[in-house]
This record gives C-alpha cells, sequence and structure tokens, in this order.
C-alpha cells in the first residue's frame, strides 16, 4: 500500500482537482462499459466539444493489487505515446479520501474493439459462421491482424521492453477514422510489465495467476510461472483465430 501511495505521489499527470469537476467539465452522453470498479463514459468537453473516454474508478472498491494495477496503466499510457497506443490525456481524483474517493482516467475516445468486430464482421459480410470467407472480409481480416501485430511489436521493441500480458479482443480499440491509414490501438495497461530485453528470457518476469482474462493467456502466465514476451505471442495466436474464424487450438503442428 506505501508503494501505491509513493507511485501516486510521482506520477504528476495524477491531479487532486474540486469535487465536481468531472461533471464541470463533461457532458456524459453513455456508458460505454462497467464493472465492480466503476464505470466507462462517453463524454464531451462543454467547453471544446471534444470527445473522449474516461474512466470513473471508486477507490473503496479497489483492493492494493487492484490499485497498484491502476497506477501501472497510467504509468504505462504516459511511457508508451505513440499511435500504436490508446492516447492518454489526463488523470485526477475528487479531493475526497477513503470511501468517498474518486479517480479518473481521460483517454481519447474509440467507438469500436476488435470484439465488436468479431462479433459482427460475419453478419456484415453474409457469411455464416464456420464457412469461408470471401475475399474482401479476408483482406480485411489481414489488415485489421496486421495493424494489431504492428502495435505489439511497438511495445517489444521499445527499450525497456513492455510486456501487455492482457491482449485480448476487448482491449484493441478500432477507429471508425485512421489516422495515415492506421485504425488500430491498443489499450488498457493495467496488467502491462517492463522488460529489460539485455535480460535472458528465461529469467525473466514472473507474477501470480489469476489475473486478467484467462481465456487469452499463455498457460505460463496462467501458472504463475516465468514468461517473457512470448506470452503476448500466444494471446496473439488465439486472437488471430477469433479474427479468421478457426479454433488454433485444434491445429496440429507437426504437420507443419
Amino acid at each position: 500500500m506505501a508503494k501505491v501511495k509513493k507511485y501516486l505521489t510521482k506520477l504528476n499527470p495524477f491531479n487532486t482537482k474540486s469535487e465536481n469537476y468531472f461533471n464541470k467539465t463533461f457532458n456524459k452522453i453513455e456508458i460505454l462499459g462497467e464493472g465492480s470498479f466503476g464505470k466507462v463514459y462517453h463524454v464531451e468537453n462543454k467547453a471544446t466539444h471534444r470527445i473522449y473516454a474516461v474512466k470513473e474508478i471508486l477507490f473503496k472498491d479497489l483492493d492494493s493489487k487492484e490499485q497498484s494495477d491502476m497506477v501501472n496503466e497510467i504509468d504505462k499510457l504516459i511511457r508508451v505515446q505513440s499511435e500504436y497506443v490508446v492516447q492518454y490525456v489526463d488523470s485526477w481524483d475528487n479531493n475526497k479520501k477513503n470511501n468517498k474517493r474518486i479517480i479518473y482516467i481521460q483517454m481519447e475516445m474509440y467507438n469500436y474493439s476488435l470484439s465488436n468486430i468479431i462479433k459482427g464482421k460475419a453478419i456484415a459480410f453474409e457469411r455464416q459462421i464456420g464457412h469461408p470467407m470471401g475475399l474482401i472480409e479476408y483482406l480485411v481480416s489481414c489488415e485489421l491482424f496486421k495493424q494489431v501485430l504492428e502495435c505489439v511489436k511497438h511495445l517489444h521493441e521499445l527499450n525497456p521492453q513492455i510486456i501487455h500480458r492482457d491482449l485480448k479482443p476487448d482491449n484493441i480499440l478500432i477507429a471508425v477514422n485512421g489516422r495515415n491509414g492506421r485504425f488500430v490501438k491498443l489499450c488498457d495497461f493495467g496488467l502491462a510489465t517492463v522488460h529489460d530485453k539485455r535480460v535472458n528470457y528465461r529469467l525473466s518476469h514472473k507474477h501470480t495467476a489469476d489475473v486478467g482474462d484467462m481465456r487469452y493467456h499463455a498457460p505460463e502466465v496462467g501458472l504463475g510461472q516465468i514468461y517473457g514476451h512470448r506470452s503476448d505471442i500466444y494471446s496473439l495466436g488465439l486472437i488471430g483465430g477469433e479474427l479468421f474464424d478457426m479454433n488454433v487450438l485444434l491445429i496440429d503442428l507437426e504437420k507443419y
């Protein structure tokens, strides 16, 4: 807990603002997501009319690990500002203590995730699930997956390297109007870790199990064993399988 407080103090963008700053500054358009931690809002800045996504986190509902994950997410968003990662704008609390404290993280707004695309793609291209893709759907899927790979490649080529650890379709955002030909960005860095590439892979990070969405985790991550950047690559394989409507876990690799 002391480490979390120390980290919060170090993060300059994590400001204390007035109790009503959020409601005075933004119009709430809709709720994008909701969970035990709080809510994610689609908002409009009243003065500039610019659109954002804002996470509203109820501090009292977070255990010490979740508090650490929240701080970690802010830190990673600040570190990895680029065209491959959702843009961090600001973060603050409501100047309250203990049970009344609320944390806000403001980011650029994306309307869709890869999860939305995967669920609606077959219908959009008038294809029955399990049937072969047509050429256009296949090419669209290839471009999306190529951009996902480029995003993860960017993280892995940073120095120090960043391992996302929670790659899944919900954490891959899709823009309606991309910039410079890019439509895909990564988000949700609460579980991301920094990995010194000078250290041998087998001496890489060891963390506890039961974090994030276990369906997309490499076995070593789920078991709390030593892992490296290859754990992200495992997740990418599963995501690619969903995007191309195939179960990659059933593929007999001995044939290749």
